[in-house]
């Protein structure tokens, strides 16, 4: 853990507490996010690329949550984590005697072992977006209804970033399936680990789709385990958040989050101070016009904004994704998002520390536009792409439009494919070609923080591997970096498994996503985060000034 950027975190949280406490803060927060909140579930493909992990980050808690810097920090009101081995790794979870969901039952080792199973890539029917870390744990032991939990990882497979894993969002409440089911007290778990296939499936269709929010849901399917609970989705898709009556960590300083899905309407509801809290991509709705009464914060995301072709279609082969890559002007959409080109695959949550190491030579063709290279790639045959991305999004109508501009000369003909519900399921369903977003198809950050969970998007099998890339020699590169963490070998495993990236070119990066945090000038003690949990990342410490 970076204790210093803890600790710097802890004084500025402080030191705004301290000047808000004199006033009386306001009973409610109006917080706008990046993209749709379309399930409670943000560990699935759709949910981890939505803008659930923003809404949600104090809502379902963890062992741990990402900070300010993305940082791992342990949330000892949830629980806490024991190293008991190193050789294999094992880590003792004890959850909080105290820890209950809202609907009063107890949090158990039951949540921890469903986290697990949904995430591990065991059973093929969870619709799990990562299994990176989790793959790499042998066993789960847990008497059903019990605190505690001993995981233990399989030899040799001593997953480095173990504090990403039963983090903030990850753990689904089990008690909520089984009792759907029928499966009755311990019963998700005692399915899981005597691995009955039909129970077991029957768990991943309710953990799949069992918590997707629709106006009309039935709140006693969407208990919370933190400071906030789920009170209502709007008709427009806002979700707003209460104060959860049954936290038994300290108390929430404002009472009620609305969370409000990004629109077409930001600059005018901000005009109008509708939003007391904007967390959004960096040019996305377009320049934003900053009122004196608000204050805008810039920083890097951690996830990178590429070009994720689809596994099907005119883009399938890597010829076709070589010609578009060779006519997309990388420098242009680049300059025009006031960034440095990215080239990072395999490493893409950090500042490109071994960016050297994994590029190599090869990027250099990829660059400015070369039509005629893209035409030759393409021995003169004519293409014709739906590129999409979830609207409205000025940033990347804008990067459609320059690649458009650009390939048209080779004979690639780009049609715009975006609406507000394009994502990454699009992709997989065949309705586009193209898909420009962040890490995961994210409209937003989409980064974990952690470049070897990120870089399981390039792994066999990983469900947020929208081209569905398979290359036995990456996949290898990318269970060594897991267990790496020495620099020399990290840039020895990047300099191997970039190349062979840059060839096949299952994305084309374009550059590092930046973050614009809009907040009232009456607000205290939010931060930016570069993650996928974004500015929500604390929002039971937000004080809106009356």
């Amino acid at each position: 853990m970076r204790r210093c950027g803890v600790l710097a975190a802890v004084l500025v949280l402080a030191a705004s507490l301290a000047s808000a406490c004199t006033r009386s803060p306001a009973d409610s927060i109006d917080y706008a996010v990046d993209g749709t909140l379309i399930t409670y579930n943000t560990n699935t493909v759709a949910g981890a690329a939505s803008a659930g992990p923003q809404a949600f980050a104090r809502v379902l808690t963890g062992f741990n949550y990402h900070g300010p810097d993305g940082q791992i920090v342990g949330d000892h009101d949830f629980g806490t984590i024991s190293v008991v081995g190193r050789q294999p790794l094992v880590l003792d979870y004890e959850v909080n005697a105290n820890a209950v969901y809202s609907d009063g039952k107890p949090i158990t080792c039951d949540d921890v072992v469903l986290a697990w199973a949904s995430q591990s890539g065991r059973f093929p029917n969870f619709d799990a977006a990562s299994r990176g870390g989790y793959s790499d744990i042998a066993t789960v032991d847990c008497t059903p209804g019990q605190k505690k939990a001993r995981v233990s990882f399989a030899p040799d497979r001593g997953f480095v970033d173990f504090g990403q894993l039963f983090s903030a969002t990850s753990m689904m409440p089990s008690h909520v399936i089984a009792d759907q089911l029928g499966l009755g007290d311990g019963g998700v778990t005692r399915a899981i680990l005597e691995n009955d296939g039909a129970a077991v499936e029957r768990i991943a269709q309710v953990w799949n789709t069992g918590w997707d929010l629709k106006p009309d849901l039935d709140l006693k399917r969407f208990p919370s385990s933190g400071p906030y609970k789920l009170e209502s989705v709007t008709e427009d898709g806002a979700v707003v958040l209460v104060a959860n009556d049954k936290w038994w960590g300290a108390e929430p300083v404002t009472k009620k989050v609305t969370v409000w899905p990004r629109g077409a309407d930001i600059q005018e509801r901000v005009n109008q101070g509708a939003y007391d809290v904007v967390d959004i991509a960096t040019g996305s709705s377009g320049t934003l016009n900053m009122p004196d009464d608000y204050v805008r914060t810039d920083a890097p995301s951690a996830g990178i904004q590429q070009v994720i072709f689809a596994p099907e279609g005119p883009l399938a082969a890597p010829p076709a994704r070589r010609a578009l890559a060779l006519c997309t002007p990388r420098d242009v959409i680049a300059r025009n998002a006031e960034q440095p080109i990215a080239n990072s695959r395999l490493n893409p949550a950090t500042q490109d520390a071994y960016s050297g190491a994994e590029a190599g030579p090869e990027p250099g063709q990829f660059v400015a536009a070369n039509p005629d290279a893209a035409r030759a790639a393409l021995n003169a045959r004519p293409l014709t792409v739906r590129m999409g991305y979830q609207s409205p999004n000025a940033r990347l109508a804008a990067t459609v439009g320059a690649i458009a501009k650009a390939c048209a000369p080779a004979g690639i003909i780009v049609e715009e494919a975006a609406s507000d519900t394009v994502g990454p399921l699009s992709l997989r369903n065949n309705e586009i070609d193209v898909l420009i977003a962040s890490t995961g198809g994210a409209a937003g950050s989409g980064s974990s923080g952690s470049s070897a969970m990120d870089a399981y998007q390039f792994h066999t099998g990983n469900g947020n591997n929208l081209p569905r890339y398979s290359n036995p020699q990456v996949d290898r590169v990318i269970s060594a970096i897991a267990i790496t963490s020495d620099p020399k070998e990290m840039a020895r495993l990047l300099s191997e498994g970039g190349p062979v990236l840059w060839a096949d070119m299952p994305t084309l990066p374009l550059y590092r996503q930046q973050r614009t945090v809009l907040t009232s000038k009456k607000m205290f003690a939010v931060s930016t985060n570069p993650t996928r949990w974004g500015a929500g990342w604390n929002m039971d410490r937000w004080v809106l000034d009356r």
